[in-house]
């Protein structure tokens, strides 16, 4: 792959950037910060911000659909992308405190014969590998939509977790389990029929009756192969390459365990500051997740320093710490969480665009969103 496609590709994969230091001045408003986002060439942008008392605040800005000066509101739903990975992490974590399963459990242990061929053996790759990326499942066979073209015709496919798993395998294997880091959009897939295979309910069953319906997240489903978004919400756009008009990719059926849910910026940020503040995991598996281990070079190239636990990534802030960051993206919709130790502050940013025009376009985008997080959490 040519390294200006990987780089986009890696854009895509979901974290932040660093970006210089946080400065705090009269000026530096959450409104200002969500239009320095739009004015990048994203056409609507909601952002929620949380401080330590539990005391929120809320800013939009662009359209809610292009033409029609509709602003964006605040509580739109829109897809969550690899925030998702998240949800499924703790799950398994969940699993794991109640003894019904191992973070160093094997595949094979679950779903005995179906990692095998092309390189690939399920007896050597633990679930632990699989939620940090370090397990080496190919993912260059996800499905994905290169150009407007491609997403009309494909925006309405359904597949399993298992077709998804299937492509990945019938490619070798990326590096040998443990020796490597790789994002695998592939590997969450397999980590929902494992969760399955443990307790006879799909992933997001799971999710739903774990994590969902205990913190009370009304806002917050699984559209399984329902390809629209419950009002309110931003239509999505994407811009698939440099010149191009925006295309409206609001409609999708995309989702499995990788990147399936829909939410809202009030249930993510309940989400991660329960999540952080002990509310779903115990203090081991908290431990577990947060246990990070470095990313490969070129994702080191675009954030350094970045590292990844189970299920999210980590970077450090500006002034000092760590930001944990379970952010994701689903085509026309990106989203940027960040949460400190303890759910002291948090923030959440979603885009109803994704720009691929080129790599410094989409390098901007992150680089917005990540200033209106970092400053925030730095104050």
């Amino acid at each position: 792959m040519r390294r200006r496609t990987r780089l986009l590709v890696l854009l895509a994969a979901l974290t932040l950037i660093p970006v210089a230091p946080a400065v705090a001045s009269r000026g530096s408003t959450l409104q200002h910060d969500a239009d320095r986002i739009r004015d990048v060439g994203v056409t609507g942008v909601l952002a929620r911000v949380t401080d330590g008392a539990g005391r929120s605040r809320s800013a939009v800005s662009g359209e809610a659909e292009l033409g029609t000066g509709r602003a964006p509101r605040s509580d739109g739903h829109f897809r969550i992308g690899s925030t998702n990975k998240t949800l499924v992490a703790t799950v398994v974590l969940q699993l794991v405190a109640e003894r019904r399963m191992g973070l160093d459990d094997t595949v094979e242990k679950w779903l005995p014969g179906f990692v095998r061929g092309h390189g690939n053996d399920g007896r050597l790759i633990t679930v632990r590998q699989l939620l940090q990326h370090t397990a080496g499942i190919y993912d260059g066979n996800f499905p994905g939509m290169a150009d407007a073209a491609e997403y009309h015709e494909k925006r309405y496919d359904v597949r399993t977790e298992e077709d998804v798993v299937r492509a990945g395998l019938s490619h070798a294997p990326e590096f040998a389990p443990g020796t490597g880091w790789s994002y695998s959009n592939t590997g969450y897939n397999l980590v929902g029929m494992v969760i399955k295979a443990v307790t006879g309910r799909t992933w997001y069953a799971e999710v739903d009756r774990r994590v969902v319906r205990p913190l009370g997240l009304r806002h917050t489903y699984f559209p399984g192969t329902d390809p629209g978004i419950a009002l309110p919400h931003a239509n999505g756009y994407t811009r698939f390459a440099a010149g191009e008009p925006y295309t409206d990719t609001t409609e999708l059926i995309d989702a499995d365990a990788s990147g399936g849910y829909i939410s809202t910026l009030a249930d993510l940020d309940r989400f991660q500051r329960a999540l952080f503040g002990g509310r779903l995991l115990q203090a081991a598996q908290l431990r577990e997740m947060t246990r990070t281990v470095p990313v490969d070079d070129s994702t080191n190239e675009l954030w350094p320093g970045a590292r990844y636990g189970l299920g999210l990534f980590a970077r450090d802030l500006s002034c000092g710490g760590t930001v944990w960051i379970p952010g994701g993206d689903q085509i026309g919709y990106k989203t940027r969480l960040g949460v400190l130790t303890g759910g002291r502050r948090s923030a959440v940013v979603s885009m109803s665009t994704q720009l691929f025009d080129s790599v410094e376009v989409a390098f901007a985008q992150d680089r917005a969103a990540t200033r209106l997080i970092d400053r925030w959490l730095c104050r």
